[in-house]
């Protein structure tokens, strides 16, 4: 076995938390050695330290990141940055200025132009940084994209992605950040289920349409959007969005966090031969024209072990390139400003629609809007917008690239600034 990449963890709490567990698993296993860890209230976090056998590991504890980095980077080949939204760009800059490629938490900004002083910054590094948009590197995943560019199931037409994440009001307060477009010290935000806790799948759906590589992802033309919000949050939680790519597709993205029951997502690609559907955690479905159907389970995944591995493969030489690049997230954070743009406000969702629902068992509240996959479906099946079916709005203005230009003005107006 080849030696154990060396890295250092940015943060304890919240997702760091997940990546320090599934460090600590490919550390058993030979694979990875934590060197250092920081975390600016570690103190408050000694039961997990206790749990992740810190000590017993030899890894070294900071509370500042800058002097983790100054004291250790000569020992680490990688640094993990699993911290909030309006960090990443700093702390990555901290890193590459270093030379030390980074394993970057989804989304890696949501500020095209932070983006691409990223890019800029990536350059510095002995290698390229990675963003953990996680389940690009699924094997079935990959081999589907493979028998698309084939065109085994003809042209695409079309790809859409339907998702309901219920999430409750604490999930809102969990931190000085949580929904919000802008941090309270005024940089871009844009918390939300499409930029944020779904960004996985709208990424997905960018892959699906790109081409001619297999890592590959739409290139944007023009979008429209109509943003909403049934919490009272300074940002959306429900997005409703059209985009037309360069080459043709047009693709449909209904997301909400404004919903109760089980969480669902399904991602789906109309070709001219075959509708195809896929479902993380679940399955592959494609319905061909001629009635046939093939159902393929997915196979089990640990998303953060999977994807740690396959960073160290790069790492070491073993593969030519990360799964994802900051400059491949170029398409997926370009959609998101341009859904604001698009959009120009967050509209709130007709207050007669929205009911409270109390967990008992959890002991939480959730609000739920009467009629949500019902807009979902008309929109992503028909192209009805919620605003004609007696929602606030019409359908937002087009925008395109050229109009990445008002992003910052458009969000500091969203949210009063």
């Amino acid at each position: 076995m080849s030696a154990p990449i060396r890295l250092g963890i940015v943060g304890m709490g919240g997702f760091a938390g997940s990546h320090h567990t599934a460090i600590a698993r490919l550390e058993e296993k030979g694979h990875a050695r934590l060197i250092c860890t920081c975390d600016p209230n570690a103190a408050a976090f000694t039961g997990e330290q206790q749990g992740w056998k810190l000590a017993q590991r030899g890894v070294r504890i900071f509370q500042d990141y800058r002097t983790m980095l100054e004291t250790c980077h000569a020992q680490l080949d990688l640094l993990v940055v699993p911290t909030p939204i309006q960090l990443h760009a700093e702390m990555h800059a901290a890193a590459t200025a270093l030379g030390l490629p980074v394993y970057l938490e989804k989304p890696p900004t949501l500020d095209h132009a932070e983006l691409e002083r990223m890019i800029a910054n990536d350059a510095r590094a002995r290698k390229s940084s990675v963003v953990g948009f996680n389940f690009i590197i699924e094997r079935l995943r990959l081999s589907l994209k493979e028998r698309l560019l084939a065109g085994e199931f003809g042209a695409i037409r079309g790809a859409t992605l339907a998702a309901l994440w219920p999430r409750p009001a604490s999930y809102f307060a969990r931190n000085n950040w949580a929904g919000r477009l802008l941090a309270p010290d005024g940089r871009i935000v844009l918390d939300s289920c499409f930029g944020n806790a779904m960004a996985h799948f709208v990424h997905n759906l960018l892959f699906w349409t790109g081409g001619p590589d297999l890592l590959s992802w739409a290139q944007l033309a023009a979008v429209r959007a109509e943003l909403y919000r049934a919490h009272a949050i300074e940002g959306a939680d429900t997005f409703f969005v059209e985009t037309d790519t360069t080459s043709g597709i047009t693709m449909r993205f209904a997301l909400t966090h404004a919903c109760t029951g089980a969480s669902s997502h399904c991602e789906m690609v109309l070709c001219d031969k075959a509708v195809i559907r896929y479902s993380v955690g679940r399955d592959l479905e494609i319905r061909w024209n001629d009635g046939r159907v093939e159902r393929t389970p997915l196979e089990p995944f640990d998303a953060l072990q999977a994807n740690h591995l396959d960073y160290f493969r790069y790492l070491r030489g073993e593969s030519p390139r990360p799964a994802t690049t900051l400059a491949d997230s170029r398409p997926f954070v370009a959609l998101n400003d341009l859904a604001h743009v698009s959009s120009g406000r967050i509209a709130p969702i007709p207050p007669a629609l929205v009911t409270g629902v109390r967990d008992e068992k959890e002991q939480k509240d959730y609000l739920d809007v009467a009629g949500m996959k019902s807009a979902q479906e008309a929109f992503l099946v028909r192209g009805v917008w919620p605003g004609a079916n007696g929602w606030e709005r019409a359908a937002g203005d087009v925008a395109t690239p050229a109009d990445l230009a008002r992003f910052h003005d458009v969000v500091r107006a969203m949210a009063g600034k």
